[in-house]
């Protein structure tokens, strides 16, 4: 077999290859089996029926063709392997030249991984926010927690701000009362915001037995999106009643037997908190400036693919799951389709060029991932899915996502080498220390190239076939 390699641009190659017959033996005897198996011939077993018998009765063109289709993967991945091409997707083949007992002559278009040059990034500054932990920010924290003891008491009156109330709804859309429009005591806190629009003003001023009739836009359900008649009827009333702030309260709700031990925990907690936000807002921010000093040429290809996953994405799981499709969606974020899309195919591009230089700088590197760090990685990914380690274990393993775990870990110690060279300043003007923060790193990497991995994972996985 010979092949050559002609670059048509930084992200596209044309392999030609031509083939000697005598090499597609085995694929032609393959390919008389196959059919053997599939006729049936008067005076021959199945199975048994001669080359010949098959040339003259179902042609030998019929042969060449899946002998063919069958070769034709291998010789392509040879040449690809001689060229030492990083390919991704699927390539456009054409057959040039078939001669019976001479000749096999393709030639395959394919996309391929550009060269990319690491640009100098010790230059790069970025600015990130303080880690400062107010009393306000301590008192609120308290609160929180003390919210979560509050008790209820029920009353005798109208129904006010912060009470709980206990309440039938019904939704009836043009006059039908909805197959799922009914719900029967439903627990609500007045002024959460956590059923319908329109609902706090129609129970506030109710006493239990009351009823009150408003319209809402339902956000779920059979007739998510659409305007409702909602009638709600208050069955009972109850007050919150919060538990005083004193170490008493600090043994019911904590470890702590004081006060001022569980104020100090809790700013302690916050602290943690936002030296983690201030870590990941870090990374985000420098992978932004290393993507803006970087040439990155984006195969068309892989951009449009990737453009239309994540179009799909959103249609199909993420917004079926609310109950919208894409027309509802953009109404309420306010976005034009034109808008929309443009969005959708700057995030795309952002997510394949994190890839790409990331994945340089892991080989430039020479950066390893050991047991430890993907088994770390794959706990973090659990929690943030909601499943148990073991069972997010198990779903990797299956849909064949190893790799693609052990490359989030690998770039994210790639962009951790770049924060350590770069310098990092809060808005007070303090040097930051980021060193050894790959957890962060792998996280700020993830949202921006965890849907170009999939679709380079799989386009890989095709180009090995």
């Amino acid at each position: 077999m010979k092949s050559a390699v002609e670059t048509l641009n930084p992200t596209r190659v044309r392999l030609t290859v031509e083939v000697p017959f005598e090499e597609l033996k085995d694929s032609l005897d393959a390919a008389y089996k196959k059919i053997n198996q599939q006729v049936t011939v008067k005076g021959f077993r199945k199975g048994k029926i001669p080359a010949r018998v098959i040339d003259q009765r179902f042609g030998r063109g019929a042969v060449l063709e899946e002998a063919v289709n069958d070769a034709l993967p291998k010789f392509y991945t040879e040449a690809v392997n001689e060229g030492e091409l990083n390919v991704l997707g699927q390539p456009e083949v054409d057959i040039t030249e078939l001669k019976d007992g001479e000749l096999l002559a393709f030639t395959a278009e394919v996309d391929i991984r550009p060269e990319i040059e690491i640009p100098d990034y010790s230059g790069i500054e970025v600015e990130v926010d303080p880690v400062e932990v107010t009393d306000e920010d301590v008192d609120k924290a308290v609160e929180e927690l003390r919210e979560r003891f509050a008790s209820t008491a029920p009353v005798e009156r109208p129904a006010e701000d912060g009470d709980v109330v206990t309440l039938d709804l019904e939704a009836k859309v043009d006059g039908e009362v909805l197959e799922d429009g009914l719900a029967s005591d439903v627990s609500y806190t007045i002024g959460s915001g956590e059923l319908l629009d329109g609902i706090d003003d129609a129970v506030k001023g109710l006493e239990a037995g009351g009823e009150a009739t408003f319209t809402s836009e339902l956000k779920g359900g059979s007739a998510a999106g659409k305007e409702a008649e909602i009638t709600v009827k208050v069955s009972k009333v109850a007050k919150r009643e919060l538990p005083e702030l004193d170490d008493d309260f600090a043994q019911l709700a904590s470890e702590f037997d004081t006060l001022e031990e569980v104020r100090a925990d809790s700013r302690k907690r916050l602290e943690n908190m936002k030296q983690y936000d201030q870590a990941t807002q870090a990374q985000e921010r420098v992978l932004d400036a290393l993507l803006e000093l970087a040439e990155v040429p984006i195969p068309e290809k892989l951009l449009e693919d990737e453009v239309n996953t994540r179009k799909h994405n959103l249609e199909h799981h993420q917004l079926g799951q609310m109950g919208l499709d894409l027309a509802k969606y953009l109404e309420i974020q306010g976005k034009t389709a034109e808008e929309f899309d443009a969005e959708t195919r700057e995030q795309a591009v952002k997510g394949i060029k994190t890839q790409f230089i990331l994945d340089e700088l892991v080989n430039k590197e020479k950066l390893n991932v050991d047991q430890e760090e993907l088994t770390e990685h794959l706990m973090r990914r659990a929690a943030s899915s909601g499943m148990s380690p073991d069972q997010f274990a198990q779903a990797v393993v299956e849909g064949g996502q190893v790799p693609m775990l052990v490359g989030e870990v690998a770039r994210g110690k790639a962009l951790a080498v770049v924060v350590e060279a770069v310098t990092v300043k809060d808005t007070n003007g303090e040097v930051v220390d980021l060193s050894d923060d790959e957890d962060e790193a792998a996280e700020a990497t993830e949202a921006a190239a965890e849907q170009a991995e999939g679709d380079a994972a799989e386009a890989k996985a095709d180009s090995d076939k």
